[in-house]
């Protein structure tokens, strides 16, 4: 593998990935622009953003043979689509077999507090975290949730979903190489978000979005992006390599009504996703007050602090191991969510929250 730019641009991101982990003072920088697409930016994501971005970069540089890369992309788009309708199914299976409703948030206070949804997951996340923890645990600061805290409440065949991410690692890999810089810095950037987002937020959250809409923007249109960047660069060599990658689409025999309809589809589906997360969000809410159930708690009722006077009454299921809390609607509920974080820590095993997206409002 020959040392060129692209190389060298991976090197600089991969190091920077390594600073991220190891000082905070580029926080006040990159979290306000990595907060955009990575819906709610931390820590633990920067560092993986920048460190996939710098690792796509380089292996796009691996194989020097003529492989079929649109054949590969295209794979890549289906293995990610799947992963992430896995990932929102696990949530599901993960709910009936713990008993509870499907439109609540699920927040484990095992260890670190470690949140889950249908609408924003993180059960691939506890996977994932599990097997890191196992590898490199001494290693991870404190500051870096990994969503162990989940792994034990998951079914025991859940793992076997982590095996789709190398794969798709590969197929990634595959489908960048040989590329023009400028598609191989789009794909790159992509498939970093799609990556995260299975992991982080799944099939409804901005990255996983972000990632498979971007992926399947390069497979459609890419010669048409290198050509326009080309031009306004006045990049000649970029403009000379886009000619080998001719869009996918051609050649093929398909009418221009079939093509336009092929291409508006995909779009049409991202739409119908982004609808069904509102649509679920909204069907889901109960806006006259929240309802929260903690769990084996370790006393008969607990000090919420400041939550308390937004209390409107107090249920003890004593058979079930359970304390229901009503809550002011009023209340937003990303605050309410942080705010039981200290009150119930170490006072309960997990507790619920109903959905209220009407607080956003």
């Amino acid at each position: 593998m020959k040392l060129n730019k692209t190389i060298i641009v991976g090197l600089i991101l991969i190091l920077f990935s390594g600073l991220i982990f190891v000082t905070n003072i580029f926080n006040p920088i990159i979290r306000p622009i990595t907060y955009i697409f990575l819906m709610g930016s931390s820590k633990g994501k920067d560092i993986m953003f920048f460190g996939l971005l710098g690792l796509f970069l380089i292996l796009s540089q691996v194989i020097k043979k003529d492989i079929d890369v649109t054949k590969y992309l295209k794979i890549s788009i289906v293995i990610g689509s799947i992963t992430l309708v896995f990932g929102i199914l696990l949530e599901v299976i993960f709910r009936l077999q713990m008993g509870i409703k499907l439109n609540t948030i699920f927040a484990s206070m095992t260890s670190t507090m470690t949140t889950t949804s249908i609408l924003h997951t993180h059960l691939i996340k506890a996977i994932l975290g599990e097997v890191l923890t196992q590898i490199i645990g001494p290693f991870i600061q404190s500051d870096i949730n990994t969503g162990v805290s989940l792994y034990q409440y998951l079914p025991s065949f859940s793992f076997l979903i982590i095996i789709l991410l190398p794969i798709l690692f590969i197929t990634i890999v595959l489908a960048s190489q040989k590329r023009p810089w400028f598609s191989n810095l789009l794909l790159a950037f992509f498939s970093s978000c799609l990556i995260i987002g299975i992991i982080d937020g799944g099939l409804f959250g901005t990255p996983a979005i972000v990632g498979i809409m971007g992926i399947y923007l390069v497979y459609r249109n890419g010669y048409y992006l290198n050509r326009i960047a080309g031009k306004i660069l006045k990049d000649e060599n970029l403009l000379k390599e886009n000619e080998k990658y001719q869009p996918p689409y051609k050649n093929k025999g398909l009418s221009e009504k079939r093509r336009i309809f092929n291409h508006v589809l995909v779009y049409i589906v991202v739409i119908g996703i982004i609808f069904l997360r509102f649509t679920i969000a909204f069907a889901g809410a109960e806006p006259d007050c929240y309802t929260v159930d903690v769990i084996n708690a370790t006393e008969d009722e607990i000090d919420l602090g400041n939550i308390s006077d937004k209390v409107i009454s107090v249920e003890n299921h004593t058979d079930l191991n359970k304390i229901t809390y009503l809550i002011d609607p009023s209340y937003n509920e990303m605050q309410l969510l942080n705010d039981l974080k200290v009150p119930l820590n170490d006072s309960c095993e997990y507790y619920t929250v109903s959905w209220n997206i009407y607080s956003y409002l």
